[in-house]
This record gives structure tokens, C-alpha cells and sequence, in this order.
């Protein structure tokens, strides 16, 4: 199947030949379904937490965080292709929508007004307008949506990796510091650099922080080769091997080679201006607080598991209720031992209005044990689409990680990911057809084997920047 040139650039990919035949077995095979129990919602599954409950564990986070170092982990490196699909359609094929007229009739009220009025002239028609959003002017249609400008602020306008930075200083900080690492596309680095440096001084003085900011691209090893429709190697004109990225899953490396006792990870588009942020930053304390309590007891039970003699009944018991994590009713020391000896993921769910993303469903681990994890609707069979049509929560990928262990080393996380996870679609490259291969998201089969603790949050800290039209939006104004 590979010639010495295929496997040559195999190699140079940091990939090995049975990799990549497992890769072409899946597109072969497919991949399984997960097994659906059902949707967890709250009480089963999902945490309310009461009001003196969240008080207690903002201040246990508070009071932490001066000893433990804090890293903010931004997924940033997709291009706002999405964001803009309406305004390219509008310039490139004149297809008018209402969301094009939206667009227009509101146009000064967006953020990057005032950066555009300096490309259009009063009287300029509509497709110059559109085409001086996209392709000419600010270029946002072959930007990442950390560089377009979200929100107006009297002191100056922000771009999206700003607020990132506000909020680091909010909630991310270890003691003076806050640690912040973007993931991003090689190509546009340098345009992460210059935002940065013209605005980071002005941040750090406003809240009396160093920000120490980092960036990883994503790996090449983690690209998935990509197929003809007959599952036969897609080869390029050149006649090479293609090979894509996986998709967010891939940045469970990135993620690994982050050295932090918590990890916060939230994407680029999910930020708020300064006058709804309270909600953000009170929940994400919170979170934080819950993850450093469940941790600090699941420490405590190992070291009684690894003496030997203690009774099973009580760490089973904060398991089942605490890790969210079902056990078979023969149970005994090795399997306690192998649960809570897990990295820790806190996720906040938001309910369900309507927004796409995948949900919280209790999983069938195969081996006597249930617990929690995301799912996308490409991880459901079509036979248990109603549970997913049943979910109260959606995922809004707000997750706070524990990614130590007992004895303070770090867990490799790439060995508790669920490999046989992910999903095929068609694209295209050249004008021919391909089958692509790519993972669930980083918060789906990349942590699948994580402890999962879901939380109940509120709507007010959800507010996504899908498409351009979303920063009309009053949480956004």
C-alpha cells in the first residue's frame, strides 16, 4: 500500500506506519457508538450547587491559589470561517439573506466599526461594505477569531484574545501571576504577538499582573490521513500522502505538555464584556473550588487504599455519589484504587436552549462501571437519538482540570483517552472528494477515561461567537 516515499513521509510526520494503517482500518470499519444509558440532568449526574455551597468553594479556590500555579488554556486556532460563511456567500455568490441585511442595518453598532470606517467611504454599496469585512480591509474571513474586535469599552475596543486576558486576571491568577496558553495556528502566531504586545502592558498595570502567555500549535503526529471514497489512500497531484488535522482531540498533547496543578479551558468565542462578567468569574472560582475539594479527598483515599485494611464502603460511597462514577456491586480495593487514581475534569452544563454542542449522558464503561461523559450526536446511534432529544444540559466547554496526582506528578494524559472514538465526513481538497477522520472534541474522547463532575451554570456565562451576527447580541453590547 505505502511506497518508501509514503513511508518516508510517515515518518517525517512523527507518525509510524501501523498508525496510519489503524487510521485507514477506521475509515474501513467506522467507528462504535457509545453505550447511552441515558441523559444525566439534575440530580443524576448534574450538580446545583446551592448558594453557600458556591461561596464555600470560591473561597477555598481563592485561598489555594496563591500556592498553586494556574494555567488558562485557550483552544484559539481555528480560522472564523464559520463566523463569516453568510458574508463570503454574499460577496462571492450574491446570495442576500436577512442575516446579510442584519448585518448591514446594524453595522456601526459592531465592535470593529470604527477600524472599518476607515476603508469604506459614507457612501460605499453594500458588497464593498461586506468584502471590506471578509477579504479586503480587516481580512477577518482569513483571520482566527481571537484577532476580530468583540466588544466597545469607552477606553478603547477589545479583541477577542483580550478578554482572555481580563479574565485571567479575574479568576486564573497563581499569587501575582497568570499563566495563559493559546493554541494556535502556526500562520497566524505573529498576529497573536502584535495584539498582545501593543495591549498586554496596558492589562497588566490595570490589574496589578505579569502574564506569562504561551502558545503550542497543534502536533502533526496528531493528523489523521486522509482517504479516497474507497478507503484507498488520498494522494495529492504531487502524488503524496495528505494528511489533516484531527480536530479539537488532537490538543490532548497540547494540553499534556502543560505543567499546572489546575487548568482552566474555555474556547476563544465564549467571552462577555466587563458588566456581565460576574457570573464568569464567580462560577469558574467555583468550579475550581469543587475540583481542589473532590481531589484532596480522592488523595486522602488512596493513600488508605495503598495501607491496606480500610473499610471499602465509604470510598465506594464517595465514588458513586462525589466522582459520579456507578461501580459494579462486586467491587473491591483494585478498582477503587484504579477510579480515583484519574486526572479530574469539572465541567460546567448550561441548560439546554437550543444552542448546538454536544450533552451529559451517563456512559456504560463496559467493564460494571457507568459514568459521565460529553457526546456529540455523531457519538449517538440513531436508536438512542431520543435521549439525546431528551437532554436538559448541553456542554459549553467550561471545564476546570486536575491534571496531578497524589504523589504531585503529572498524569500522562494521553493514556486515558478512548482511541476508538471519532468520527469520518466528507471534505474535499483540489475539487476531488476525500473521507477525513477526526476525533471528538478535547472534552469528549480525549477525556473520556477522566473523572467527570458535571455543575449546573448559568446561561450568563455561555455567549459563543458562532456567526458574526452573535456580537449583536446584548452580551456582546
Amino acid at each position: 500500500m505505502f511506497t518508501k516515499e509514503d513511508l518516508q513521509q510517515i515518518e517525517q510526520q512523527g507518525l509510524t506506519q501501523a498508525q496510519v494503517e489503524q487510521q485507514i482500518e477506521n475509515f474501513r470499519k467506522g467507528f462504535p457508538y457509545l453505550n447511552i444509558v441515558r441523559a444525566a440532568a439534575a440530580g443524576d449526574g448534574v450538580l446545583v450547587m446551592s448558594d453557600e455551597e458556591i461561596a464555600k468553594a470560591e473561597a477555598r479556590y481563592e485561598e489555594a491559589s496563591a500556592n498553586i500555579k494556574v494555567v488558562k488554556f485557550v483552544p484559539a486556532s481555528g480560522a472564523a470561517t464559520r463566523m463569516f460563511k453568510e458574508l463570503f456567500e454574499y460577496v462571492n455568490d450574491d446570495k442576500r439573506t436577512p442575516g446579510i441585511d442584519k448585518l448591514l442595518d446594524n453595522i456601526e453598532k459592531f465592535a470593529f466599526w470604527p477600524e472599518l470606517s476607515k476603508y469604506i467611504m459614507p457612501d460605499s454599496p453594500d458588497e464593498e461594505i461586506v468584502e471590506s469585512i471578509v477579504k479586503t480591509g480587516l481580512c477577518y474571513g482569513s483571520k482566527p477569531k481571537g484577532l476580530v474586535t468583540f466588544h466597545s469599552y469607552p477606553e478603547g475596543n477589545r479583541k477577542a484574545v483580550e478578554e482572555h486576558l481580563v479574565e485571567g486576571a479575574l479568576y486564573a491568577r497563581s499569587g501575582d501571576e497568570v499563566y495563559i496558553h493559546f493554541t494556535v495556528s502556526s500562520e497566524h502566531m505573529g498576529g497573536f504577538w502584535d495584539v498582545l504586545g501593543a495591549t498586554q502592558p496596558y492589562y497588566e498595570e490595570r490589574f496589578g499582573v505579569k502574564y506569562n502567555i504561551s502558545f503550542s500549535v497543534q502536533k502533526p503526529s496528531t493528523d489523521t490521513i486522509a482517504v479516497n471514497p474507497d478507503n484507498t489512500p488520498f494522494r495529492t497531484d504531487e502524488g503524496k500522502l495528505l494528511f489533516r488535522p484531527a480536530g479539537h482531540g488532537a490538543l490532548i498533547e497540547n494540553l499534556n505538555d502543560i505543567d499546572a496543578d489546575v487548568i482552566f479551558v474555555k474556547n476563544i468565542d465564549n467571552v462577555t464584556t466587563d458588566e456581565r462578567r460576574g457570573d464568569t468569574v464567580k462560577y469558574k472560582k467555583a468550579l475550581a473550588g469543587l475540583l481542589l475539594e473532590l481531589q484532596e479527598q480522592a488523595f486522602e483515599y488512596l493513600k488508605v487504599l495503598e495501607v491496606g485494611g480500610a473499610e471499602l464502603e465509604p470510598i465506594a460511597k464517595f465514588v458513586e455519589e462525589k466522582l459520579c462514577v456507578k461501580l459494579p456491586e462486586d467491587y473491591n480495593t483494585e478498582l477503587l484504587k484504579a477510579v480515583l487514581n484519574r486526572p479530574i475534569r469539572v465541567c460546567g452544563v448550561v441548560r439546554n436552549q437550543g444552542e448546538p454542542g454536544g450533552g451529559p449522558f451517563w456512559v456504560d464503561g463496559g467493564d460494571g462501571t457507568e459514568s459521565l461523559q460529553i457526546a456529540e450526536s455523531s457519538q449517538i446511534a440513531p436508536e438512542d437519538m431520543h435521549l439525546m432529544k431528551s437532554a436538559t444540559h448541553f456542554n459549553p466547554v467550561d471545564l476546570v482540570c486536575g491534571v496531578k496526582d497524589s504523589r504531585g506528578g503529572k498524569f500522562d494524559l494521553t493514556q486515558y483517552t478512548d482511541p476508538s472514538t471519532g468520527f469520518i465526513s466528507s471534505k474535499s481538497s483540489g475539487g476531488r472528494d476525500l473521507r477525513a477522520q477526526e476525533l471528538p472534541g478535547l472534552w469528549n474522547g480525549a477525556m473520556a477515561k477522566w473523572n467527570t463532575v458535571l455543575v449546573e451554570v448559568p446561561i450568563t456565562t455561555f455567549s459563543p461567537v458562532k456567526v458574526v451576527q452573535d456580537l449583536l447580541r446584548p452580551e456582546h453590547q
